[in-house]
């Protein structure tokens, strides 16, 4: 039973962190709507989460913490400047032009951008001629079929909207320029964040404290977030905070995204690598499509449904793949050995288990 309940925390981790992220999702694109600048909001919610970290932080050093050198703190500084500073910066301002709904079902991109460089990096493996790979190519291409049908298709509403709604009222009609330069700097943005999935996991291997090194890209980010404030953002009157929703995501984005999601990923990355992590997000999709109907007021379509269908589907095939593909590593040498009989690799490979 032990077994059973530590095989299913990456799982559990993966749905706990796109439920998060869908509501980061809601109420980001609300502050944006009531007038926070998308580069304010990324400075304050990256030194949020560094005062959330810090004391954590101070009481692993105390226990004693990985050795530091100057190569290996520049690589992490990069690495957040690339996969938080940038991308968050650039995915703040495509919300503004978009919504939160399109944001989260591009973030279903994510997954197919991630495997590719995962590939180029050599952390997955790629065969199109084995039935692992062929499910991994149909849950790839499920993916992007999901993409194309939500950009594309409306369809008809399955759930009407409510007509008076007070956050769905600040939201502006967005011209067709504005929504295709806002899809672009959104896919922009998830190549950044793809290329963060990948290469952490490396990163992970070299520095192995999940902890300290969340806590130093926090940090780094919000020096490097400030520096683009300042740069970007130079009429200070929208620095200022206010008790309203700007405020709430801030808090929301610094204390249980920065803080607490970007731990949850390391750890998910550590323990099952950057593709499954990335796989998941279809789920914050379908989260994020229902609570932008009770919050937004916006309309569920049949186009919607189907997208999410379809990138759950992907999610599936994927997983699917890779569990084949763990079956045969572990199967295999004990057949080559003589030890498990070929009846065992026929069952391996007919019925893997996800």
């Amino acid at each position: 039973m032990e077994m059973d309940r530590g095989a299913l925390k990456p799982y559990i981790v993966v749905i706990l962190v796109q439920l998060l992220y869908s509501g980061m999702h809601i109420i980001s694109k609300s502050a944006l709507e009531f007038g926070l600048s998308p580069f304010v909001f990324v400075f304050y919610r990256q030194a949020f989460g560094a005062i959330v970290l810090l004391p954590f932080a101070f009481v692993v050093i105390r226990r004693g913490s990985p050795q530091l050198s100057f190569m290996l703190l520049l690589k992490i500084f990069i690495h957040a400047l690339i996969g938080i500073t940038l991308s968050l910066n650039i995915y703040n301002v495509a919300l503004k032009y978009t919504s939160a709904t399109v944001a989260s079902a591009f973030n279903n991109s994510i997954p197919v951008f991630t495997f590719f460089l995962a590939v180029m990096m050599r952390m997955e493996v790629f065969k199109l001629k084995s039935i692992s790979g062929l499910m991994k190519m149909i849950g790839i291409t499920f993916c992007v079929a999901g993409i194309i049908i939500i950009a594309f298709y409306t369809g008809a509403p399955l759930m009407r909207s409510m007509k008076h709604h007070p956050v769905s009222n600040h939201q502006p009609k967005h011209s067709p320029s504005t929504w295709i330069k806002g899809s672009f700097l959104m896919i922009t943005a998830n190549i950044f964040w793809s290329l963060w999935l990948t290469s952490q996991g490396q990163l992970l291997k070299e520095y192995p404290s999940k902890l300290l090194f969340t806590t130093l890209q926090t940090i780094f980010s919000m020096i490097q977030s400030f520096l683009v404030c300042l740069v970007v953002e130079r009429n200070f009157a929208k620095w200022e905070l206010h008790m309203d929703m700007g405020l709430l995501a801030v808090a929301y984005s610094g204390i249980v995204i920065t803080g607490l999601t970007f731990y949850l990923q390391s750890w998910s990355v550590e323990k099952k690598g950057p593709v499954f992590l990335a796989m998941s997000t279809p789920l914050a999709f379908v989260f994020t499509l229902i609570g932008s109907f009770f919050f937004f007021s916006k309309a569920t379509t049949l186009g919607s449904v189907l997208g999410g269908a379809f990138m759950v589907g992907g999610l599936y095939f994927v997983l699917w793949g890779k569990s084949m593909e763990n079956t045969t590593k572990i199967v295999q040498p004990c057949i080559e050995e003589g030890i498990v009989p070929n009846e065992v690799k026929e069952m391996a490979s007919s019925c893997p288990k996800v």
